[in-house]
């Protein structure tokens, strides 16, 4: 029994303050640093798979688009074997009535486009600049 040696008062061992807030500052610089390179990878591998979503969504864009097209040129051309028309009289009404519609799409995005958004907060600000300039007014005339 005495050969043992007596159990320390202090929890932590025998280093002192300076030295436990030293070694709490170094493990959480640890986790921190591991969390960041955690972070970095996945994000390196999160932006490998928006491109790649991107680079699918913008292939299908352009897949539908000839896709259309394609689709218009077989109408045209089954139009006019079926009507006995030459297939350029037929092409020029079919982009016509895409002119037409393209037409009527601008004139409606330019109609919403004369129409002020965001009506109530620009109602909000000005009730706020009226209300500053009537307070400079009263402060100035107190003084």
């Amino acid at each position: 029994m005495i050969s043992e040696r007596p159990r320390s008062r202090n929890p932590a061992g025998h280093a002192g303050l300076l030295e436990n807030l030293l070694a709490l500052l170094t493990a959480l610089a640890e986790f921190f640093e591991s969390r960041f390179a955690l972070v970095a990878q996945e994000s390196k591998a999160a932006a490998v798979q928006l491109l790649i979503l991107a680079g699918c969504l913008i292939f299908a864009l352009l897949l539908c688009a000839m896709g259309y097209v394609f689709f218009i040129t077989g109408v045209i051309v089954g139009l006019a074997h079926l009507a006995g028309i030459s297939w350029p009289w037929i092409a020029l009404a079919a982009a016509a009535v895409h002119f037409i519609l393209a037409l009527i799409l601008l004139l409606v995005a330019r109609s919403r486009i004369t129409k002020p958004l965001f009506r109530t907060t620009l109602a909000e600000l000005r009730k706020d600049r009226e209300w500053l300039k009537n307070l400079d007014s009263t402060n100035q005339s107190t003084s």
